[in-house]
């Protein structure tokens, strides 16, 4: 396992006054975030790191990794709530052989949450100025892995390997690059993302950058909440046909069932590791700005001291970014979707030394590098499924970061 850090660690935590807006906090470096509706934390600089090696003992050895850092730190913590004193910003791969897994420690962060603000700080930091952004200009689009007749090919052959019992689903993903006039300064995508999505989790790790809805799992104490989200549908031109789209979608079998399975995956995960555990009988409709999801919210209490990685480790890959059964839809994905996913579709968060923390997984989201930025979108791909149809909803779905990135 790759490491570079300070050993021990020198943590001090500091109540501040009201930050305002959590983005324009940032300076001109590669910027850590997790913001919804305004509250969470924003980091820079860094203070220890560790790239993880692929494998199925990823999670452990994270854990351990961590746990080795903070058990060492000095930790002055006035504030000692979830996400103050260290906090370490991750993004794991979809694909658990594959290399780039990632957990860095900032130096500073700056967090916003329940009426309270606060700043951490590790070692000796100077502060970085916050230099204006700049816009990446105008923006190129071209084919990533597959073209679209490939892509929709792809999703042919998936429905006739579902029809012919092989799985009752699996998420096909494809990708977009896109090619700015200027470097890509970061800090403009997440300030367009938390104004636009603000019901999104809005997040940054090392470029992979997104607004994503689904909440893989929140950790607080042993109390610990999910939202599922599987089953979408285009927004309207106005609330009377918003209305019609959402009916339809809730009364949609093809769908209702995509959304049960997603349900079943994160129920099967967390009943091992929960004393207690409430799982909707029925999805609800959450309305985004350009789709529309079935979402369930589970939420439970741990029966042992578990940290958030624990659960992660556990519920990923559920079955809304991969498939049931698991195993053949991993099998399926590598044959026919022809790329690597890297970190889209894995679990993006972050993790306090409590083992608190909050993850999402990285949808509506892209790894950004200089002026070039590679865009996702992934859909559930069922037996009742039109190549079609899933092209335009991955379409909507590419939406987020072409606003994000046109503004």
């Amino acid at each position: 396992m790759s490491v570079a850090l300070i050993r021990p660690l020198v943590v001090r935590t500091v109540a501040v006054s009201d930050p305002g807006d959590l983005v324009t906090r940032l300076p001109d470096v590669m910027p850590y975030a997790w913001i919804r509706h305004g509250e969470g934390l924003v980091g820079w600089g860094e203070a220890a790191r560790t790239v993880i090696p692929p494998g199925p003992e990823r999670f452990d050895r994270a854990r351990e990794w961590l746990g080795s850092l903070f058990d060492l730190a000095h930790i002055d913590d006035e504030v000692d709530v979830p996400g103050s004193g260290p906090v370490a910003f991750g993004s794991f791969t979809f694909d658990g052989d594959a290399a780039g897994s990632t957990l860095v420690v900032p130096r500073v962060v700056l967090a916003r949450r329940d009426g309270r603000a606060w700043l951490t700080t590790i070692g000796e930091t100077s502060s970085a100025p916050v230099t204006p952004r700049v816009g990446p200009g105008r923006i190129r689009y071209g084919d990533g892995t597959l073209t679209v007749p490939e892509w929709k090919q792809a999703v042919a052959r998936a429905v006739h390997r579902i029809r012919g019992g092989e799985l009752d689903k699996v998420v096909l993903a494809r990708d977009l690059v896109a090619v700015a006039e200027r470097d890509i300064d970061i800090r403009v995508l997440l300030s367009r993302l938390t104004a636009r999505y603000p019901e999104c989790y809005t997040f940054s790790v090392d470029g992979l950058t997104g607004a994503t809805p689904e909440l893989l799992i929140r950790h607080t104490g042993r109390s610990i909440e999910s939202l599922v989200l599987a089953g979408t549908t285009e927004r309207g031109s106005g609330p009377a046909e918003d209305a019609s789209r959402g009916a339809a979608l809730y009364a949609s079998g093809k769908d209702r069932h995509e959304h049960a399975c997603a349900v079943a995956s994160v129920r099967d995960a967390l009943a091992p590791l929960c004393s207690t555990l409430d799982v909707p009988a029925r999805p609800e409709l959450l309305m985004l700005p350009n789709v529309q999801h079935l979402a369930s919210r589970v939420t439970g209490r741990l029966s042992d001291g578990a940290s958030v990685l624990d659960v992660v480790a556990a519920m990923h890959p559920t079955a809304a970014v991969g498939g049931t059964p698991t195993g053949a839809a991993l099998r399926v994905i590598r044959e026919l979707e022809g790329m690597e996913r890297a970190g889209y579709s894995g679990p993006v968060g972050w993790i306090d030394s409590r083992g608190d923390g909050e993850w999402g997984i990285a949808l509506r989201c892209a790894q950004i590098s200089g002026r070039r930025a590679r865009l996702f979108a992934g859909c559930g791909i069922m037996a009742g499924s039109d190549p079609a149809a899933e092209l335009a909803e991955a379409r909507a779905k590419f939406r987020v970061m072409r606003y994000a990135l046109e503004g």
